[in-house]
């Protein structure tokens, strides 16, 4: 697998599209960390470490719907293994206006756009959230 970032936040896509209450994902402490924003931020339930039918370790995700839509409307990846994108604190982008959530991976952790600029640190921004 060439993208774990990516897989993962398609593994989300698709379930959310099939009304999936939970997903699975092969564990990583990256994938673990973008899992962390994204239930910080509200756009899932949570998730908890589980094995997968072969012994490897997994995340087990719950998805987090309202009123029967997705709470995630937008899910997208940003830098990629062939195109990374790197931004300075003042270039991280602001997603629909601050509605939706930049996920930055930087120095000092992977963090939310709004805790990057608090912080005052950029970073490569792995996804966008809306």
């Amino acid at each position: 697998m060439n993208d774990p970032i990516g897989d993962m936040l398609t593994r989300i896509r698709n379930a959310q599209l099939r009304g999936k209450s939970t997903t699975s994902t092969p564990a990583s402490k990256l994938r673990g960390w973008v899992l962390d924003v994204l239930a910080d931020e509200g756009y899932i339930r949570g998730y908890e470490s589980s094995t997968d039918a072969n012994g490897h370790p997994a995340f087990e995700i719950s998805l987090k719907y309202f009123d029967g839509t997705p709470v995630i409307r937008e899910l997208q990846r940003v830098s990629t293994p062939g195109r990374r994108v790197y931004m300075g604190v003042k270039d991280i982008p602001s997603v629909r206006q601050g509605l939706g959530v930049s996920i930055v991976s930087t120095p000092k952790g992977v963090m939310s756009d709004a805790n990057a600029r608090a912080a005052n640190v950029g970073g490569e921004v792995l996804c966008t959230v809306f």
